[in-house]
């Protein structure tokens, strides 16, 4: 498994694009490294077709949430929504803008990916320490054609505030009831055993060059670095693999229009990807630079639009147009100090 390629690309997005120089035109955003490929790349190809320099800092859920909170970015990036009441309180609007899965990723010799199989109740006892050995009976039981080795299992998770860890410890909350007792769900939680590696990236890292490690990373990381994911099984009792179907399948149940603010974990669909979530963006309602604000609407417009089949290239589903169209009725709420709505085409 190799992170090459991928490191080169995450390089692109921390640096080059941070080398923009200062003017009217420049937004600044930070947060989720869950969509940061997908922003890198819009941010490349829309500096080329518009004109205009994108800086964003791939610092995880909660820094992106800070960082809005403090006025310090023109938008703020997070996968774990924040709740309607709190966006009111706060003045702020929310709208996502990718879907992806958060996918379990093993470096296992002899078991390629697509291989393994496992439960949303076993992967839970794994990340609680009660499965400790990959020659467990619980996971023989699930893979009795593997080789699978009588050696201690190593679990990697996000040590920085990640909404890639709210997505899976959510779905492991519905899946497991002593995980959800006794850990919960959250962008930081206590975990009770293994490593923990700093963004996406810092897991990919740890598990392909861990023997016998387990890790959970966006799903374009997985493409990007040819890590070995393992299939599991949804809600309707099917084994699935990961991929841009299986995570539009778990948002066709959803109502967009009623509120951002979904969870896509573990639905219904026979099809779907069960750790399938969503990646949001906040700003605020009122603004005081409106040619900023103007022009990081102006950038996810393009996204949603133009950039539709990057998004899918990257292994992400792009939202449905109904969607896209509920999220333009949002953005006339963006105003600025006289009332007026900030254009953004």
């Amino acid at each position: 498994m190799k992170l090459h390629h991928f490191r080169g690309l995450l390089i692109a997005a921390g640096t080059t694009l941070c080398t923009f120089a200062a003017s009217a035109q420049d937004i600044t955003g930070a947060g989720a490294t869950f969509p940061a490929p997908a922003y890198a790349k819009w941010a490349d190809a829309f500096k080329t077709a518009a004109g205009a320099k994108v800086n964003y800092q791939a610092i995880g859920s909660s820094g992106g949430i800070r960082q809005i909170d403090g006025r310090t970015v023109d938008f703020g990036a997070t996968d774990a929504p924040l709740k309607d009441d709190e966006l009111t309180r706060k003045g702020q609007i929310q709208f996502p803008t990718l879907i992806g899965g958060v996918v379990p990723v093993v470096n296992l010799r002899g078991v390629a990916a697509g291989q393994l199989r496992l439960t949303g109740a076993v992967l839970g006892d794994i990340y609680l320490g009660k499965i400790s050995r990959w020659s467990d009976p619980a996971i023989v039981a699930l893979n009795p054609q593997l080789p699978l080795p009588d050696t201690a299992i190593t679990p990697v998770f996000r040590s920085d505030g990640s909404g890639t860890s709210f997505i899976f410890t959510n779905y492991l909350s519905k899946v497991n009831a002593d995980w959800k007792s006794r850990i919960g769900e959250g962008t930081q939680v206590g975990w009770p055993t293994g490593s923990g590696g700093r963004g996406n990236i810092g897991v990919a890292a740890i598990v392909s060059r861990t023997p016998n490690a387990i890790g959970y990373v966006e799903y374009a990381y997985v493409k990007q670095a040819k890590l070995n994911f393992a299939l599991l099984q949804n809600a309707s009792g099917a084994f699935v693999a990961p991929g841009t179907e299986a995570f539009r399948a778990a948002s066709t149940g959803v109502d967009w229009t009623t509120s951002h603010s979904h969870m896509l974990t573990q639905q219904p669909a026979p099809e779907a990807w069960p750790i399938t979530g969503a990646t949001f963006v906040l700003m605020y309602a009122k603004v005081d630079n409106v040619a900023n604000a103007s022009q990081a609407l102006r950038f996810f417009h393009w996204g949603l639009t133009t950039g539709e089949s990057m998004t899918t290239e990257l292994g992400y589903a792009a939202l449905p147009k109904p969607v896209v169209d509920s999220i333009e009725a949002l953005w006339s709420r963006v105003r600025d100090a006289s009332g007026k709505s900030v254009a953004y085409k």
